[in-house]
C-alpha cells in the first residue's frame, strides 16, 4: 500500500515504517557522531521506551555508551489496511539496528502499569542480564487501570482559573481559540494518578525487592517547567500538579535506593514536538515561536540532542549541577533572555497571515510529520509498502 500522512487535529492515524527507520537511523547517527560515553552505564531498562526522550534515552544508551536494553512499551503492530503505530516502527527499526551493531536489544509490549509486565521485566532481567545499572522513566500515557481494575484518566486543564487561548490547526495553518474550564480536584488527583510519580515508585520497589538493579543503580525520569507564557494551561494546570509528584517521588526515592548507593533524579529538558505536546492548547504557538528562534541561535535540539547531553552531564565524571530542588536542567538554553525574550514579544502578534513568517510553524509541522515518519527527503513516499513490520518481543503481543 501506499501510506499517507492522515491528520485529524492534533492526531495522524497513519505512520510509515521506511521513515519511521530513518529518525531512528538520524538519531543513532547523532549519538555516535558525538562520541563514546565510556563511564556511561552498560544495562539499560527503559520503561516508556518507543518514542519522544524515551527512545532517544535508549539510542543514547545503546549507541552512545554500548549497553544492552530493554525496552517496555505498549504499542500497536500493523493490521490489515492500518498501520503499526510509530513506536512500533520505531522500536522495531532500533532493535534491527541494535543487533546489526552486536547490541543486545529486547522488548516488552504490554501495560507498563500492571503488576503481571513489572514481573515479567524482573524476570527478563533475572535471566538475561542479571541486574541493571540505570532505569529510565519516560512513560507518558493517558490513561492508568488500578490494581482494583477501575480505570483513571489524565486531563489537560487549569487550575484555579479558566484558560483562553489559541492553537494552530496543523492541516490548515489556522489559529483556532481554546477555551478551557478549571479542572475539579477529581480530574487533578486522577491526572497525578496516570503521570505523577507513584507507578514511577512502584517499579523501583519492585526492581529492588527482586534484588536486579546493580550498585549504585541510577533512575531518572522527565520532566517539563516550560516558559511563563505557557504557565496557566501547563505548569500551573493539571499537568503541572502531576510534575510536581515526579518532584515528590524522587526525593522519596532516595530513601529505599540508598540500600544499593543509587540515586534518582529528574531531569527537567526544553520544549519540543512530541505527542504529548501536540496536544497541549497553546503549546503549538509556544514551539513554533520557540523554534524559530533557538534554530536562529543555533542552540535548537530535538529528544535524542537533548538526551546526549544529558548523559554526556551524568556521566563525564564532575559534579553535577542541580537546581535548588534537585532536578537536573537541561531547558537552560531554552530559558536563557534572549531566548524568552523573543517568544513573549511575539506571544500576542501571532496570527493566520504572520504565522509562516513571525514563527517556524513550517518546522513545528515538520517535527510533527517526522514523528509518524513523514516528510523524510530520503524516503520515496509514492512507493508501495509493506504495512505490517515484524519485532521479536521478549513478552507482549
Amino acid at each position: 500500500m501506499i501510506i499517507k500522512p492522515r491528520i485529524k487535529g492534533f492526531l495522524c492515524t497513519t505512520a510509515h515504517p521506511l521513515g519511521c527507520a530513518m529518525d531512528v537511523q538520524k538519531q543513532i547517527a547523532h549519538v555516535q557522531q558525538s562520541g563514546t560515553i565510556a563511564a556511561g552505564p552498560k544495562r539499560v531498562l527503559v520503561i516508556g521506551a518507543s518514542g519522544g526522550y524515551g527512545l532517544a534515552s535508549r539510542i543514547t544508551a545503546a549507541f552512545g555508551c554500548g549497553a544492552a536494553t530493554i525496552g517496555v512499551f505498549f504499542e500497536r503492530p500493523a493490521v490489515k489496511n492500518r498501520t503499526a503505530s510509530p513506536g512500533w516502527y520505531k522500536s522495531a527499526a532500533f532493535t534491527r539496528q541494535a543487533h546489526a551493531a552486536g547490541l543486545y536489544a529486547t522488548n516488552i509490549n504490554g501495560d507498563a502499569f500492571s503488576a503481571e509486565l513489572k514481573q515479567a521485566t524482573i524476570d527478563l532481567i533475572k535471566r538475561d542480564l542479571g541486574q541493571v545499572d540505570m532505569v529510565i522513566y519516560s512513560l507518558a500515557a493517558p490513561a492508568r487501570q488500578l490494581p482494583d481494575g477501575s480505570l483513571v484518566r489524565s486531563t489537560l486543564k487549569p487550575v484555579g482559573e479558566p484558560f483562553e487561548g489559541a492553537t494552530i490547526e496543523l492541516n490548515s495553518g489556522e489559529l483556532r481559540s481554546v477555551s478551557l474550564e478549571p479542572a475539579s480536584q477529581q480530574e487533578v488527583n486522577d491526572t497525578v494518578k496516570v503521570m505523577g510519580g507513584e507507578d514511577w515508585e512502584l517499579w523501583m520497589a519492585a526492581l529492588l525487592e527482586a534484588g536486579v538493579l546493580a550498585d549504585g543503580c541510577m533512575t531518572t525520569n522527565y520532566t517539563y517547567l516550560g516558559s511563563e507564557v505557557t504557565w496557566p494551561i501547563y505548569y500551573h494546570g493539571t499537568i503541572g500538579k502531576a510534575k510536581e509528584d515526579l518532584d515528590r517521588a524522587a526525593r522519596a526515592l532516595q530513601v529505599p535506593l540508598a540500600a544499593v548507593h543509587g540515586k534518582a533524579y529528574v531531569a527537567v529538558m526544553k520544549g519540543l514536538m512530541t505527542q504529548a505536546a501536540s496536544a497541549i492548547p497553546g503549546m503549538s504557538i509556544y514551539l513554533s515561536l520557540l523554534f524559530k528562534i533557538m534554530k536562529q541561535k543555533g542552540s535548537h535540539e530535538g529528544c535524542v540532542e537533548q538526551t546526549t547531553r544529558l548523559f554526556q552531564n551524568l556521566f563525564n565524571g564532575d559534579a553535577l549541577q542541580l537546581d535548588e530542588s534537585g532536578r537536573l536542567r537541561l531547558d537552560d538554553w531554552e530559558l536563557q533572555d534572549d531566548i524568552q525574550a523573543f517568544v513573549k514579544a511575539n506571544w500576542a502578534k501571532v496570527t493566520a497571515d504572520n504565522l509562516m513568517e513571525i514563527s517556524d510553524f513550517a518546522g513545528y509541522r515538520q517535527a510533527f510529520l517526522q514523528m509518524h515518519g513523514f516528510d523524510f527527503p530520503e524516503v520515496d513516499y509514492e512507493a508501495e509498502i509493506d504495512p505490517e513490520v515484524g519485532m521479536t518481543l521478549a513478552f507482549g503481543a
